[in-house]
């Protein structure tokens, strides 16, 4: 029997659960005659083992090589025959496919994404040319890159046993070792309907779709996923420190600690690092930018980073650059000071308020578009809460108070700290600002 389970009051969002466990989340909004639909799967780099890392990224390319029904290129001929547009990325905690399309369009999305769930070909040549691709990938993302250098460095360093410290699209080794049976193996365990979720976002019927979905979908047959380990991280004992050198026209450092995520709505802690994270760094008015870049200490850039959701451990870090001609020891102490200034006097209310409202902003920018309102759906729903959660996690950040942000700062202790530098030796000048997030995008 299929379970629907109606809106809460004055929320949008339809949701149902088919037998073979595939969660499906529609919001209607009839701006414009077009639909966003995203398949979610709770899959990423944080369910791979050493050895076998970069497993989930190299399957989101072999999903597009075909199945026995639909050649090799057929899914994005016949996304973009029809006027539409697709692709993947994939992240620590899933893997995400998405089409965008006229709303009358949508059954020829559900039907390719039911049959490649179901049906994939992996065969040798196929995967052996995606695997070169996703090498040089590799190179010119992380291993030709400063900051990509920069932050596979951090995570592999300030992590023992979590898996987050593995590089989302995998250690070079594992990748020359990779077979295709390895991921024939994890399509099979992974790939599922009790391990996905199904988001839509458009001028759509919730009903219909939900009808459409129950028809490709609900034949499809549930495994049994595998046992996900927590392999939680040892406390550590004191500062880490790691230099390294590439070619750049700049050094980095980044100052990162082990601070716990969001694991239920009411972690109060959690939402004070956010708006630390925010206080720091949240615009151009915030006072990394204002004290570090424009201030006298002649950085670069500078932003603090923190993501509250994921099922692997978090880290809240500043990451600041500056000219070869300069000691990184010079970010270090400024960082420090500003982390400072913040336990010694705390964050005013009028600071505080100015950052509440630019998150205010964010939300509404968000529901302006199709593909973000559906991105905040599945990320709850793939990260272990529910779209129900959206309101109550802004209201949450909204009553958050200087007091709280400044005990944030307080608790940046150096027994969880953990200091990488990249000393610059020359090189192509980088792009500006400092990159944020560890997706992948095919």
């Amino acid at each position: 029997m299929l379970m629907l389970l109606a809106s809460v009051a004055g929320a949008v969002p339809l949701e149902a659960t088919l037998p073979n466990g595939l969660k499906i989340v529609v919001e209607r909004d009839v701006r414009s005659p077009v639909v966003v639909s995203q398949l979610w799967y709770r899959v990423g780099s944080v369910d791979e083992v050493n050895g076998r890392t970069g497993l989930s990224h190299l399957l989101e390319h072999m999903m597009f090589k075909g199945t026995a029904r639909v050649a090799d290129g057929e899914y994005s001929r016949r996304i973009a025959q029809a006027g539409g547009k697709e692709n993947a990325f994939t992240s620590r905690d899933y893997t995400v496919y998405f089409a965008q399309l006229s709303a009358d369009k949508l059954p020829l999305a559900l039907e390719l994404e039911a049959d490649r769930m179901a049906n994939l070909l992996i065969n040798e040549s196929s995967f052996r040319r995606e695997l070169e691709v996703v090498k040089e990938e590799r190179r010119m993302r992380t291993e030709d890159q400063p900051v990509g250098l920069l932050q596979e460095a951090l995570h592999a360093n300030a992590f023992v046993a979590n898996p987050v410290r593995y590089p989302v699209i995998g250690w070079m080794d594992d990748l020359q070792h990779a077979r295709a049976e390895d991921l024939r193996h994890w399509y099979q365990q992974w790939y599922a309907p009790n391990n996905a979720t199904l988001v839509v976002v458009g001028d759509v019927d919730p009903t219909w779709v939900i009808e459409q979905a129950n028809h490709y979908f609900g034949k499809l047959p549930a495994v049994n996923l595998p046992m996900r380990n927590p392999q939680r991280e040892p406390l550590q004992q004191g500062i880490k420190r790691v230099e390294i050198s590439a070619p750049s026209q700049l050094n980095y450092l980044t100052m990162a600690w082990h601070v716990p995520g969001l694991r239920t709505t009411s972690d109060e802690q959690v939402y004070a690092y956010a708006l630390l994270e925010a206080v720091l760094s949240g615009d151009s008015a915030a006072r990394l930018p204002r004290n570090m870049v424009r201030g006298g200490v002649q950085a670069h850039d500078a932003s603090a980073d923190y993501d509250m959701m994921g099922r692997g451990e978090a880290l809240f870090a500043i990451t600041a650059s500056q000219a070869m001609s300069r000691q990184p020891n010079e970010l270090e102490a400024a960082i420090r000071q500003q982390l400072q200034e913040i336990v010694e006097h705390g964050v005013s209310e009028q600071e505080l308020a100015r950052v509440r409202l630019q998150l205010d902003a964010d939300e509404i920018y968000q529901r302006d578009s199709l593909f973000a309102q559906a991105m905040q759906i599945g990320t709850l729903e793939s990260l272990g809460f529910s779209w129900r959660n959206r309101d109550l996690i802004r209201k949450h950040m909204q009553q958050v108070s200087s007091a709280q942000v400044r005990q944030a700062a307080a608790s940046l202790q150096d027994t969880q700290l953990t200091v990488l530098t990249l000393h610059g030796k020359g090189g192509k000048q980088p792009a500006a600002g400092l990159t944020k997030g560890d997706g992948l995008v095919r």
